[in-house]
Order: structure tokens, then sequence, then C-alpha cells
């Protein structure tokens, strides 16, 4: 399928049904003459735009509603604003959206809107206790709400491994657990406060679970770790967590019984795409269920010139995520 916004590269969309349309939060993605390197340096990003549809079909319009956000309007941000997400809930919108502060730490900020397709706000301050990428917002049925977030090597979540929510120099760069026996480090999970602006508590970590063993996933499995691009989404009871394995480049997703896992690994939504990253959003949409994702085919492979794509996806009688339609 063609990309779904043609006339800028936008990557990493976050998309949600706000009053009956599909807005979609993406990253916007610039030229730069930054080499690629695993640190993600490439990948430096400056603002935000906003796009809304009321249909999905191939040859729909999509609106641009311009820049809601920037840089310079942050007053904690020095650079990389990088995937976002957004929420809504009493009555605003939220922009969730990570950035490196002064320090070139990664930490979570958010900003409030009166409507989805903002303008927005951000607060003076990130959330306290955020570090790491991707933030991915999830409102419960009961109205309580979370953040999942984290991302390896350029995206820093190595560095706290220690399970303090420490930065540690030390980890920094493109490096990850390994070795026989060891567990993956897992993405982070924290209940948000009432006003969806800090964490209830402090954040911990959640465990993707093995189906033949029972046990965490290993580090050493890279294609079924997680590496970055948290999401949540939840159908008939169940709480579907998905994730990028990065290096290995699948999109996969685990199951569970509570929104802070644990969740079980359930299998692939996504096969490797043209370009090094890949990520996404799971929404449904007019009863129908749709993968968004990037990949790097408007700009001829250029790996931080991404362009957002959608693909539907279906359930099996039993709840398994397929990308073909069942019988």
């Amino acid at each position: 399928m063609a990309p779904l916004i043609k006339h800028l590269y936008t990557a990493d969309p976050s998309a949600h049904v706000f009053n009956g349309r599909v807005y979609i939060y993406p990253s916007h993605d610039r030229e730069t003459d930054i080499k690629f390197n695993d640190n993600g340096d490439q990948y430096d990003m400056a603002d935000y735009h906003v796009f809304s549809t009321d249909s999905l079909d191939p040859e729909s319009e999509v609106i641009d509603h311009g820049v809601v956000l920037k840089t310079d309007d942050v007053p904690w941000v020095s650079k990389q604003l990088w995937a976002p997400d957004a929420a809504t809930k009493n009555g605003k919108y939220y922009l969730y959206f990570p950035a490196r502060d002064k320090e070139g730490i990664f930490r979570i900020g958010v900003a409030v809107g009166d409507k989805p397709e903002g303008p927005f706000k951000p607060e003076e301050s990130y959330i306290k206790g955020s570090y790491s990428i991707d933030p991915a917002t999830f409102v419960d049925d009961d109205g309580s709400a979370y953040m999942y977030f984290g991302g390896l090597w350029g995206g820093q979540l190595q560095c706290y491994q220690k399970g303090n929510n420490i930065f540690d120099e030390s980890w920094s760069g493109p490096k990850e657990p390994s070795g026989e026996g060891v567990p993956a480090l897992g993405p982070r999970v924290g209940k948000l406060t009432e006003d969806m602006l800090q964490f209830e508590s402090e954040v911990q970590e959640i465990t993707i679970l093995a189906p033949e063993t029972g046990e965490k996933i290993l580090a050493d499995d890279h294609d079924r770790r997680f590496f970055e691009a948290a999401w949540m989404h939840k159908y008939q009871g169940k709480y579907y967590f998905s994730y990028s394995t990065g290096d290995s480049h699948y999109i996969c997703y685990a199951v569970g019984d509570s929104p802070i896992g644990p969740f079980t690994y359930g299998g692939r939504i996504l096969e490797p795409v043209l370009g090094w990253t890949t990520h996404h959003s799971i929404v449904e949409f007019k009863r129908r269920w749709w993968l968004f994702h990037h990949d790097c085919e408007l700009s001829g492979g250029v790996d931080h010139l991404r362009s957002v794509k959608i693909k539907e996806i279906f359930y099996t009688k039993d709840g398994k995520i397929v990308t073909e339609k069942p019988e």
C-alpha cells in the first residue's frame, strides 16, 4: 500500500480514534547530514505535526493540522523529539513525547490541549521518574491510565537495568544485556495520575514470557525480545502488548490478563520492512482493526526518512493476531 502521508516524511505513527476520526501522531523526519549510527543520532526530529482522516480507504483525504509542538516550545528539551503518543481524559487531550534533556538524557514530557489536533501547551518540566523513549498511553475501561515506554541502544533503556530507575552512564550506546540464561530487559510501565501529568507511583519493569517455558524471554532471543516501540490495546477482555524487536526488525505481540502484565509472547504481526527501524500502533476503526507502521519506500530506502503506512489485521477465534482474514 502507498504511504498515507506523502508531502512530509513521517514515522512511528500512534493512531487513535477521537470524535469519530482517526488521528495520527507521528514523529516528523527531516533531512540531515548526520551519518547513520546505532545510537540513532541521524533521527534528528525537531517538531510534531498531527494528521487526521475520516476514512482509511486508499484514496482518503488526510488532513495535516500543522506543527503542534516544536523543540523551542519546551524549556527542558535540547534535541530529538522522537516517537510521540496521545490520549484523552477529563475532556482534555495529552501529547506525550520523548526528548533529550540539557544533559543529553532522554526524558518524557507531556503537553495539553483542548482538541485532538492541538495546539498543545507543554508542561515546564518532564514527567518525574520518566526516562528512555517511545511513550505509549492506554486508558482502560475503568478510567485508569498507564504509560508504557522504553527503547534500547540510543533509547538508553539499558542504562536503567539495575532496577533502581537511576541512569548508569557506563551502559550508554548500542548495548544491552546478553549471555547464556540472561533474561531480556523489559519495557517499563507506570500508572498515571488522575490529571495525566505524572506517575502515580514508581515505574516498574514489564515481564514478557516465553510460552514454551513460562519464563522470561532471554536477552539473546533477538527475534522475540523487546527492543522499543511499546503499544497497548485491548481485545475481548485481554491486554495485547506489542513491540518492535529492533535489530531483527519484527513487530511482535504478547497477551496478558492485566495492563501491567505479565504478558505471554503470541507471535509476529509484521515482518521486516524497507529501512532499519520498525514502529507501529494498532487501532479499531469502524469495526475493523488496523496496523499503522512505517517504511522507507518513499525516500528510496533512506533510513531516517520514513513514511506512514497502514495494513488491516485480524483475530482468530482463539484471539491470535493474523495478517490474513481467517476463513
